[in-house]
């Protein structure tokens, strides 16, 4: 970097671009290594790997082989390969190989191995005419830009120093014009580092009027090494500028003489809008920082256990409990219409199911998608007004249609919203199959929330029911519907046939209580009173099974 493009203090920092260029032929530190020129500056670390590659006079003499040269004619799809090449040979006034002829797009490409054969061609643009009656033009741009930056590349700190590099002599003397404002030559210029260097480590972009970053997010990606960036003395007017490049894990960054320096209130703020972007960073415009805030040893986050239900009271815990076992022992039933008792005269009911974007007839949620009345996907006020089911007539009959169910009690997890002396809030969820239907065995979850009022007999009356339906999960789908273990009882169990066991089993599931108060319960019904369900209901609401029925 130019003794110009930094200010009084620059003789005090560290410089990775300081060092005086090369004078001569422009050999690189590959070749000087390799011992192939002549002279014996100081070696390097790696080397340019495109434009010149031979060394003048030394290692045996021969031709002069001073590199690879790209030639591109735009346009050179649309001519004949071999008239193409023969009218190139007949104009030119040295014979040439083409090497690796390709086409890409609607550009013919093509390398030549010297110098002097592609400056001879290179004089010959222009003054061929194709059948059509237009001039036949190619492009040496990138060829003249390799030569510049293998020139400007310090490979002992893998270094590319391309500051106000619009008035390089070189380019200047080959009529070229560099502006890596534009975006055409900013992503030209990282192709060829990205071919050539990749591993490079500081970038020299300092004087060059950048105003915009956006060509440069490429290198977070292509030049993964990048510690050191100089965007110094350029037109950055703001900080978000640097969103673009903060992939890169910068140790050194300079932006001195931007505009963008000028928006912050004191240095503190500056540098902390920096290293935001740049959290590594240990240099800012040639200033060491004070190293990041860290701690040295963190302290390892436990995560809370997951929390089952919560009812606030052993109180509301009984009554929910209570009510939920009559609820689900009708709504698993065959008939679903005793569930009149449940609902409010002003009842409603509204269904949901997830949004999707597939055909909804190929989920086994496709018989409760038609009455979904998910609001992301129902626009129209008159279909969700349709969708809303009202008073307890139209509640249970809508329930009546949806398929037959069984419920996994032991998946309920119960939540209590809202609790007053008049309105009891709480939310259920749990998993759950259809018994009939093409979804048979389907296991499907699901949240309900029941807004209730007291009712007669210490019971509850459901004012408002929101029912959510979704595909389970594959953890709840493995954990639904496994048999608890049977609670330890010191209390004889009398043999039981084969077919009353399974009465009895079947009687546990529906009821919810554990073995041994489904066998008491059972003792004291009849088989008809056991299949309708309805006197367990009696019992319930009358206080004589007790809560710990239901503990398994």
């Amino acid at each position: 970097m130019s003794d110009s493009s930094q200010d009084s203090n620059a003789q005090h920092r560290f410089n990775p671009y300081g060092r005086p260029f090369r004078k001569g032929d422009g050999r690189f530190d590959r070749d000087r290594r390799q011992g192939k020129g002549g002279g014996g500056g100081r070696g390097g670390g790696g080397g340019f790997r495109g434009g010149e590659r031979g060394g003048g006079s030394g290692g045996g003499g021969g031709k002069n082989r001073s590199g690879w040269y790209k030639v591109t004619i735009p346009h050179g799809r649309k001519h004949d390969k071999k008239w193409l090449l023969t009218a190139l040979q007949n104009i030119c006034s040295v014979p040439f190989t083409p090497v690796q002829y390709h086409v890409d797009h609607h550009r013919v490409h093509f390398y030549l191995d010297d110098s002097a054969t592609a400056n001879a061609l290179h004089k010959c643009s222009h003054k061929i005419t194709d059948t059509d009656g237009y001039k036949v033009c190619w492009n040496n741009y990138n060829n003249h830009m390799m030569q510049c930056m293998a020139k400007r590349f310090d490979g002992s700190q893998q270094a590319l120093d391309l500051n106000n590099i619009r008035t390089d002599p070189d380019l200047v003397s080959q009529n070229v014009e560099v502006i890596l404002n534009r975006k055409t030559n900013m992503e030209a210029v990282i192709k060829i580092i990205e071919e050539n260097i990749p591993e490079l480590a500081g970038l020299n972009l300092s004087n060059n009027r950048i105003h915009k970053l956006d060509e440069l997010a490429e290198l977070v990606t292509k030049v993964p090494n990048l510690k050191t960036l100089n965007l110094s003395h350029n037109e950055l007017k703001s900080d978000r500028e640097l969103d673009k490049v903060k992939g890169l894990k910068l140790v050194e960054l300079w932006l001195n003489r931007n505009p963008l320096c000028d928006l912050f209130k004191d240095q503190p703020s500056y540098i902390s809008a920096v290293r935001e972007r740049f959290p590594r960073l240990l240099k800012l415009d040639g200033h060491d920082l004070p190293p990041p805030i860290g701690f040295d040893v963190e302290t390892p986050t436990a995560i809370p256990p997951c929390k089952g239900s919560c009812f606030g009271s052993d109180e509301i815990k009984a009554l929910i409990l209570r009510f939920l076992q009559q609820y689900y022992s009708i709504y698993d039933s065959a008939d679903r219409q005793p569930l009149l008792d449940a609902y409010h005269d002003g009842a409603s009911l509204s269904l949901t199911t997830p949004y999707s974007t597939q055909n909804p007839s190929r989920s086994s949620l496709g018989e409760y998608h038609k009455d979904s009345r998910n609001l992301k996907r129902i626009k129209d006020s008159t279909i969700r007004f349709r969708l809303l089911k009202h008073t307890r007539l139209n509640v249970v009959a809508f329930l009546n249609e949806l398929p037959k169910t069984q419920h996994d009690i032991a998946s309920f997890t119960i939540d209590v919203n809202t609790y007053t002396n008049t309105l009891l809030s709480f939310t259920v969820s749990g998993v759950f199959k259809e018994v009939d239907g093409k979804s048979r065995e389907s296991t499907m979850a699901f949240s309900r929330v029941f807004i209730t009022v007291p009712a007669g007999n210490s019971g509850l009356c459901i004012v408002n029911d929101q029912l959510f339906i979704r595909m389970a999960t594959t953890e709840e789908i493995r954990r639904a519907f496994v048999a608890p273990a049977p609670t330890p009882s010191s209390s004889p169990v009398p043999t039981l046939t084969a077919q009353q066991q399974e009465m009895l089993t079947a009687f546990s599931l529906k009821s919810g209580m554990n073995l041994e108060w489904s066998q008491k319960t059972m003792n004291g019904i009849s088989t008809e009173q056991h299949k309708s369900s309805l006197m367990l209901m009696f019992f319930t609401t009358e206080g004589k099974i007790p809560d710990v029925a239901f503990i398994k």
